[in-house]
């Protein structure tokens, strides 16, 4: 797939799923439930043993069947080796220029972390495609809100902190998808391989998600 068309498929979604898998297996049936549920958007986190072999593994199963992207990024050396992995998309919790100016330079789109008004900006202005507004547990949608306010043509993807239940609010205060970890797939769940309830789980924040954006 193409970049614009990774981006549209994550706005589209509103969901990024970010998981820290233990091998490309575990990952890949936590993948197949995922999609089960409608959610195609998948965040593989460098804290993810042996992360590349992973994604790598992970891209080769399952195609362009879901969009597979890396995140926890600090520096352009492993977004580089990610993207040659296979990645499709990379997510940092930082603004570092030279991560994302690599993205660039491999067409794929980049999310790099960003809290304050001035790290947004010059995280959009420095290319990327969405800013990944980091952590948001302990500010909450008003904040969210309150941002879009003097930034609306700034694409966000809020992430920490967000639960099925506040997730409407922030769809609401203009987040374009929401970066959601183990309130969407939770470890015990993986462990037991319990993947209805990742299916089951998915599909619930899928719903939330489009309930927001019709209100």
């Amino acid at each position: 797939m193409k970049a614009s068309q990774i981006v549209q498929q994550i706005e589209s979604t509103g969901v990024v799923a970010i998981i820290r898998a233990s091998s490309s297996g575990e990952l890949i049936d936590v993948v197949n439930a995922l999609r089960e549920g409608g959610l195609t958007c998948i965040e593989v986190t460098m804290t993810t043993p042996n992360a590349l072999d992973v994604i790598k593994a992970a891209r080769e199963k399952m195609g362009d069947a879901a969009a597979i992207g890396v995140g926890t990024v600090l520096d352009a050396e492993t977004a580089r080796a990610a993207i040659l992995a296979g990645a499709q998309f990379v997510v940092a919790p930082i603004t570092d220029i030279p991560t994302i100016e690599i993205c660039k330079r491999y067409s794929v789109p980049v999310m790099p972390g960003a809290l304050t008004p001035t790290e947004i900006v010059r995280a959009w202005q420095a290319g990327a495609d969405l800013v990944k507004v980091f952590p948001t547990g302990s500010l909450g949608s008003q904040y969210l809100k309150d941002l879009r306010g003097p930034l609306p043509h700034i694409k966000i993807i809020p992430t920490g902190g967000i639960t099925l239940e506040n997730a409407g609010d922030f769809i609401r205060a203009g987040a374009s998808a929401l970066g959601i970890g183990s309130a969407l797939v939770r470890g015990d769940w993986v462990k037991k391989r319990d993947f209805a309830a990742i299916k089951q789980e998915a599909a619930k924040w899928l719903q939330a998600v489009k309930q927001a954006r019709e209100s």
